[in-house]
């Protein structure tokens, strides 16, 4: 069988987007079973350094074999030869060549033991860093780094998700926390639907209407308690009037020629070149989603296919945060669900294995070159330096400055944003 996820397929539009700016208004908000206080005040600090976060989520999960931790020779080694890098002594899939010469911007964990094997509980386990819980649903790291993150008065979206293919799809969860700071999903296409003027309204006729509104909601909650309820409409008619004027950052073919031949046709770079545009416009979070890389058949081609898309597009992509001075404030993170088996199966492929797999991180926060773990000859099991998905959560936020500890208040339990017992892999920080 080749694939067990079943998507969840969903479009948004501007709507739900809208509902869920405006559950967020609220100065605090009630699920069933959880009572929330009031946001916790924002980092200003960490929105002064305008610290961004990209997430590379690789759905299906990637073959370490094929990439970071290659065993060239051995019965699980498959077909591909190991090359050297910039680093002194560490070699990755010969076909990661381009990503090989740039390995001093990244660090890599090979030592990753998760655990967890089937697609829905891993994704949800790497994405939050908390296993699932009956009672409470904790919110996806994207989620947490964009309450984080957010930029006071910003008309942008705090986060934005792009996931175009279907396999795997997934939508990153609040969990316990507002909608508010729930993701912009861009998943048909890569314009937000719905943010077109009405045909025969000019944008100076809209602005005034948006004016009136405003007044009227001003006197509205003049006159009545509550008016928390009128801030997060007018701050959710705000921020769709922001996505709608703009427009044109959605708007590919507004990069020049050459730029968009760098990053190349495929969906992959067409994607990343977006997510390039929105972080440097001030959008703190961005995932981008690339599926397909459920192997269990014909494992070698589908990463022989895949993978020299993915080595070309995120070179390119390091090199062009870098030369635009963002790579040091942005923070890109290489992550899948779990890796695949060391066995290789009667179909020529390999399934899933989180005993010991693989990640990468570069840019804010993150000392390059660095090679974290190792596993044993066959990549079955890890030899030294294991961590767990809680571990690369609170990675991730120790990198962009949030105490992994910090915790959010939820009823009566206090909720750090990392799993108690985690901790951050110190040898890749900066």
């Amino acid at each position: 069988m080749k694939h067990l996820c079943i998507p969840t397929e969903h479009v948004l539009h501007r709507r739900r987007f809208l509902g869920g700016l405006l559950s967020g208004g609220a100065a605090s908000l009630s699920l069933p079973g959880v009572s929330l206080a009031a946001d916790l005040p924002a980092a200003e600090q960490l929105k002064k350094q305008q610290k961004r976060v990209l997430f590379l989520w690789l759905a299906g999960g990637s073959s370490q074999f094929e990439m970071w931790d290659p065993k060239p020779g051995r019965e699980t080694g498959g077909p591909f030869r190991a090359i050297q890098t910039a680093v002194s002594g560490y070699q990755v899939c010969e076909l990661m060549p381009r990503l090989a010469t740039r390995m001093n911007k990244l660090a890599v964990v090979r030592s990753l033991n998760t655990k967890i094997s089937e697609h829905f509980q891993a994704a949800d386990l790497m994405s939050s860093g908390w296993p699932k819980e009956a009672a409470l649903e904790h919110p996806e790291i994207g989620v947490v780094l964009a309450k984080e993150l957010a930029l006071q008065g910003s008309k942008l979206p705090d986060y934005v998700s792009l996931f175009t293919t279907s396999e795997g799809r997934r939508r990153p969860s609040p969990g316990f926390l507002s909608r508010r700071h729930a993701p912009l999903l861009l998943e048909g296409s890569l314009r937000p639907s719905n943010i077109e003027l009405p045909a025969g309204l000019s944008d100076a006729q809209h602005l005034e209407r948006d004016k009136l509104r405003a007044a009227i909601s001003l006197d509205f909650a003049q006159q009545r308690v509550g008016d928390d309820l009128v801030q997060g409409y007018n701050e959710a008619y705000s921020r769709v009037r922001g996505l709608m004027s703009s427009d044109e950052l959605f708007d590919l073919e507004k990069e020049p020629t050459v730029v968009r031949e760098r990053y190349g046709r495929t969906p992959f770079g067409r994607h990343c070149l977006l997510a390039r545009r929105l972080l440097e416009a001030g959008v703190p979070v961005v995932k981008v989603a690339r599926g397909f890389w459920d192997s269990h058949h014909d494992n070698f081609e589908s990463h022989r296919e895949l993978v020299p898309d993915f080595d070309n597009v995120l070179s390119v992509l390091l090199d062009d945060l870098d030369e635009r001075g963002l790579l040091s404030s942005t923070l890109v993170i290489v992550l899948s669900e779990f890796g695949r088996t060391p066995k290789i199966n009667q179909d020529v492929g390999r399934d899933h294995f989180a005993d010991a797999w693989s990640c990468a991180f570069a840019g804010c926060g993150i000392r390059g070159g660095v090679i974290h773990g190792e596993t044993n000859d066959d990549g079955t099991a890890v030899k030294s330096g294991e961590a767990s998905a809680a571990d690369v959560a609170a990675t991730i936020f120790a990198a962009v400055g949030i105490d992994p500890q910090k915790h959010y208040q939820v009823g009566q339990r206090p909720v750090p944003l990392a799993k108690e017992d985690s901790s951050p892999i110190k040898a890749v920080l900066s």
